[in-house]
């Protein structure tokens, strides 16, 4: 089932633990992918040197931020990588998805990624997931409770732990750089990097 409007009405760090275990979904021509989310990272507005929109920065890259909830934040990175948030609710916040579990058409992301690449691998990043799901710059602000791209609950639920550690990529935001706002779950092979600590919560507590 697809996640509504308000499942998205959540600040960046309740976003980013409420979608581990949620399922990324795209439809393209050459067929449906879909990868279970396991890790994520939470970017949290203004006040947040790590986010887009620190200090009000309202450039039109990010606009999108500044919108409804429950929308895709695309951008690139390096000129070559594509990296997918998913907007919240308080305006500028943000999760972005890290890694997934590739769970319904691998075949197709496997050949995305240039054909062998190890299951564990083909997701296990932002830029991966990315080439892996067919998500380019065109989803720029589409609406995921409708279209090509949405997020849908797992069915059915499997519990597990979740491990936090620091975001990745941001050691320019000063104290910001060791928020433990990136989240995963405890133990899957499926993450882009090992998590340093155990958060004390479950899946449970992002409800």
């Amino acid at each position: 089932m697809r996640l509504e409007r308000e499942d998205y009405q959540r600040d960046g760090v309740a976003l980013a633990r409420y979608l581990l275990g949620k399922v990324l979904v795209r439809q393209a021509p050459e067929g449906e992918t879909a990868g279970i989310i396991v890790e994520t990272e939470a970017y949290c507005g203004e006040e947040d040197a790590a986010c887009h929109v620190y200090g009000g920065k309202r450039t039109p890259r990010v606009q999108v931020l500044y919108g409804e909830a429950g929308h895709a934040y695309p951008y690139i990175i390096y000129g070559l990588h594509i990296l997918l948030n998913v907007t919240g609710g308080p305006p500028g916040h943000c999760a972005l998805i890290r890694a997934l579990e590739p769970l319904r058409g691998i075949e197709i992301m496997a050949a995305r990624r240039g054909g062998q690449v190890p299951v564990t691998a083909l997701a296990n990043g932002p830029g991966k997931l990315c080439r892996a799901m067919g998500i380019g710059m065109d989803c720029y602000g589409q609406d995921l409770c409708q279209g090509s791209l949405y997020v849908e609950a797992a069915a059915p639920s499997r519990p597990f732990a979740v491990a936090v550690g620091r975001r990745i990529g941001v050691d320019y935001a000063g104290e910001a750089r060791d928020y433990l706002w990136r989240f995963g779950v405890e133990g899957s092979a499926f993450l882009s990097r090992k998590l340093e600590f155990s958060a004390g919560f479950s899946d449970k507590d992002a409800k």
